[in-house]
């Protein structure tokens, strides 16, 4: 009989060493952030509507969307569609491009040249369309495209045929949250591209001026608008309310400009709007969790002590993501993963990272600074090792030893949910593949013939497990912005690989 530590040792040795292979064969790049990051602004061109420019790298995609806004006689052409379908929604697509341009505010001088000519380019990509969705005073175009006819179809963009419906609110009717976050996308932006296009970024900032007042003044939903619920909702509704995108859209206006008048109205309004509202997520409906973290720079950083409640409401938001405090807090899988019940989690993987280290940056900037959670309290470097945990599931290191990132080492979801990846492309294909005939590709079990490269898609369910599957929306299909905040925290992580 062998000694009691040998039976344990020899199955312990031969699972290290099956573990140690695996990841060696399929995961040996899974840490390699600055590869993470080219992929991941990479994704967008994938995801470019209108004419592409000739330097366009994702070569299997072509024009798509040339008569979008011909039927108001204006040009609606370029954008992003927000996923794995043809549609151009508003309001994701101006959050996906505040959290761009918050990428280079924040991380940008860290990133590669070449990566920051490219964010740049991705952002500008977006701030062009939108731009054209506010030219008309007193309107704001929310949506191209109607999603019935376009869910209904499996076809490329480049062969699309379905409804390009333009979805109009005109004042006196209210679009404050469509409005806002075009507001805080805009003035965002005129920082992030203000030394390399000075009079570019100040006509951003004087249309988010503009775009903020129509948002203030005529307050309400957009999709309460009766004349367009139909086509917004279930999609993009404002399930959380407008009031966060009014304080969200004066506080990137209040960065931008630094002007007083923000100043007051994120003060004044903190309390009427909710700022104080401590909900455990930040994305394209709900800003509050990001609205604090901002804001908080001014206490930090300026001592504007007036804005100590959004700094509370920040820390309060950090709690909830520690286990060990004595705060409720959020969900995690087995594995780590930041988790809520819904479709495409890993949008808040990457969002609250990207908080974590943006806290991080601006508690480092005032010496001695914590986050109290009443029994623990942790300083900056603990915040941005909570951030790396979420960062390095998403790229491999997690139970299913895969990235969730398209194209990203060796093993990675080969069957996503997206229209453009699944179908031949029209150079393979040049035959229009129309409405009903990409039903084959979507039930095929073939991996993907296009590789949309950077895309990270939903992610796995709350205990870790992912079926390569591409009817599994809720999982496999990727978005904007899951990876617009991955950015600027892959941006971090390159320049910084040895954060523990």
């Amino acid at each position: 009989m062998k000694p009691l530590a040998s039976r344990f040792l020899v199955p312990f040795l031969l699972q290290l060493s099956v573990l140690i292979l695996h990841f060696s064969v399929t995961d040996s790049s899974y840490l390699i952030y600055g590869e993470a990051l080219t992929k991941s602004i990479l994704f967008f061109e994938g995801q470019r509507s209108g004419f592409l420019p000739n330097d366009q790298r994702m070569k299997w995609r072509w024009n798509s969307g040339l008569g979008d806004g011909s039927a108001i006689n204006a040009d609606l052409t370029g954008g992003y569609y927000d996923a794995g379908d043809n549609i151009k929604f508003g309001f994701p697509m101006a959050f996906t491009t505040t959290m761009l341009a918050w990428s280079v505010i924040e991380f940008g001088e860290l990133m590669p040249p070449v990566e920051l000519r490219n964010t740049l380019v991705a952002i500008r990509w977006s701030t062009d369309y939108l731009l054209k969705t506010v030219a008309q005073p007193g309107r704001i175009v929310v949506q191209v495209g109607d999603p019935v006819t376009d869910h209904n179809c499996w076809e490329r963009a480049e062969d699309m045929d379905t409804d390009r419906t333009v979805y109009i609110v005109d004042a006196p009717n209210p679009a404050s949250d469509v409005a806002g976050e075009t507001a805080a996308a805009l003035a965002a932006s005129s920082i992030a591209l203000r030394s390399s296009d000075p009079a570019y970024s100040q006509t951003l900032l004087t249309t988010a001026t503009r775009v903020f007042e129509f948002a203030d003044t005529y307050r309400g939903a957009y999709s309460d608008n009766t004349n367009i619920r139909s086509g917004v909702c279930p999609f993009y509704c404002d399930f959380d309310g407008y009031q966060d995108e009014l304080l969200w859209g004066a506080a990137w206006l209040r960065r931008a400009s630094e002007g007083a008048n923000y100043l007051d109205y994120i003060q004044n309004n903190a309390k009427t709007l909710g700022a104080d509202e401590n909900i455990n997520e930040f994305g394209w409906d709900n800003k509050h969790a990001g609205l604090n973290v901002l804001v908080s720079k001014e206490v930090l950083e300026g001592n504007v002590y007036a804005l100590e409640s959004y700094k509370a409401s920040a820390e309060s938001f950090m709690c909830i993501l520690l286990p060990d405090s004595s705060s409720p807090h959020i969900q995690y899988t087995p594995g780590g993963l930041i988790f809520r019940p819904g479709g495409s989690n890993l949008q808040h993987s990457t969002t609250i990272a990207f908080l974590l280290l943006v806290y991080a940056k601006y508690l480092d900037r005032s010496p001695g600074s914590v986050v109290n959670c009443g029994n623990i309290s942790v300083g900056s470097a603990y915040l941005r090792g909570m951030a790396k945990r979420q960062v390095d599931y998403i790229l491999g290191e997690n139970p299913n030893g895969m990235s969730y990132m398209v194209g990203y080492s060796n093993r990675y979801p080969q069957r996503i949910h997206h229209r453009g990846s699944s179908l031949p492309s029209i150079w393979d294909h040049p035959q229009p593949i129309r409405c009903k005939d990409g039903t084959f590709y979507f039930n095929s079990s073939n991996p993907n013939p296009n590789v949309l490269v950077g895309a990270i898609v939903g992610g796995p369910g709350e205990d870790d497990t992912y079926d390569d599957d591409r009817v599994d929306f809720r999982k496999s299909e990727p978005t904007t912005y899951i990876n617009a905040p991955f950015v600027g925290v892959l941006a971090f992580f390159a320049a910084n690989p040895n954060t523990s």
